[in-house]
């Protein structure tokens, strides 16, 4: 995607062979970029939210592996980053997923897996684009069914919750891919824009990102989008998920649920979408995820701008009071019109999936 103009991916490699993100917690109002030379500075971006979306996640950790075997490719070392990497945040199914992929890639002598790690982080990542667009393009063809449903009365509203734009992924995204290509392809498009508390990643990154591109966008409170759905305000509602078990139960940003209880009361097509790397074919139910709980203090304060420019913390809780930071939440594969993947829409059950992933038959719980 394009920031000013100039193409960015979330996740790359410098010229000196250190690897770049976009700090994620200075924005909006801030765009920089961070080097991680090391295998802390990988753990550390993960588990600060300097990174984060499911996707962004695993590749993070991978090229965190590489660089691991960059500075020491022992059998010792390699498991010791991946047993940190593993710890950084519990909920997101890509980290493990990633972490796999790198054991296996490395079980080569010493000497080569520098190279070779670099090579296959490189790789996961060029996957996970591709996926992403794939996801797009079958998303965009529900979007135009859903159209050409509303007679062309204005522009197609749609809703989504948390951020599961390119800034979660490595380019395109998930749930806004197919945003993007509607966009692309002149279908009139507005997107309502939940904000997310606590962390506000809808109403400072999915804002920041549609914006950049131009989509037509609207932030709202958390709680308005069950209102504007049953005001008829909300032709379709798509989010993202950080995991997805072997029956179609979704593990989403918190508030998800809410949304799709909302939704399946309201009528309105309620889709998730993922890529496969997503889906978690180890786990039969929702209620099997760790759910991650973060520090209160994100809760209980906010981070913005002053008028004179600075960016500033501020409490906005009595202090004495205790705050409870749970991450996600799961929505049942019920409440879930369709899932979205790169090989295409499924219903949210065990066999939709597995007639487009035949070949996990075996592992499916």
């Amino acid at each position: 995607m394009r920031i000013a103009g100039r193409h960015f991916r979330t996740i790359w490699r410098a010229e000196n062979g250190d690897v770049l993100v976009i700090d994620q917690t200075r924005l909006p109002f801030e765009f920089e970029t961070v080097r991680l030379a090391g295998l802390e500075e990988a753990a550390h971006a993960i588990r600060s939210m300097m990174v984060r979306g499911a996707p962004l996640i695993g590749a993070t950790a991978a090229y965190g592996v590489a660089l691991a075997m960059r500075r020491d490719p022992s059998d010792a070392h390699l498991a010791h980053a991946v047993e940190l990497l593993r710890g950084t945040r519990p909920t997101a199914v890509n980290l493990a997923w990633a972490l796999e992929q790198m054991t296996a890639a490395l079980a080569c002598p010493a000497e080569a897996r520098a190279e070779r790690a670099f090579a296959r982080a490189a790789e996961i990542c060029d996957r996970d684009v591709a996926l992403c667009e794939a996801i797009g393009a079958h998303g965009l063809s529900i979007f135009e069914r859903r159209f050409q449903e509303k007679g062309r009365k204005g522009p197609l509203d749609v809703l989504t919750h948390c951020n599961a734009g390119w800034l979660a992924c490595v380019d395109w995204g998930t749930a806004l891919a197919p945003i993007y290509k509607a966009h692309d392809a002149g279908l009139p498009i507005h997107v309502w824009v939940d904000e997310t508390r606590p962390r506000n990643q809808g109403g400072s990154l999915t804002a920041y990102e549609l914006g950049a591109h131009g989509v037509p966008h609207t932030i709202i409170a958390d709680n308005t989008g069950g209102h504007l759905m049953q005001r008829g305000r909300v032709d379709l509602a798509i989010v993202g998920t950080d995991r997805t078990t072997s029956n179609g139960d979704v593990c989403n940003k918190i508030g998800t649920y809410l949304k799709a209880l909302a939704a399946f009361d309201n009528k309105v097509p309620f889709y998730v979408a993922l890529p496969s790397t997503t889906i978690d074919w180890a786990l039969a139910h929702g209620a099997e995820i760790p759910i991650e709980e973060r520090d209160a203090r994100e809760l209980s304060h906010i981070t913005g701008r002053t008028a004179a420019g600075a960016l500033e913390t501020v409490a906005i809780y009595p202090p004495a009071s205790a705050a409870l930071n749970v991450g996600f939440d799961v929505t049942p594969a019920r409440y879930v019109t369709g899932l979205i993947t790169e090989r295409g829409t499924c219903p949210a059950s065990r066999d939709g999936l597995l007639t487009l992933f035949p070949e996990q038959a075996r592992v499916a719980a």
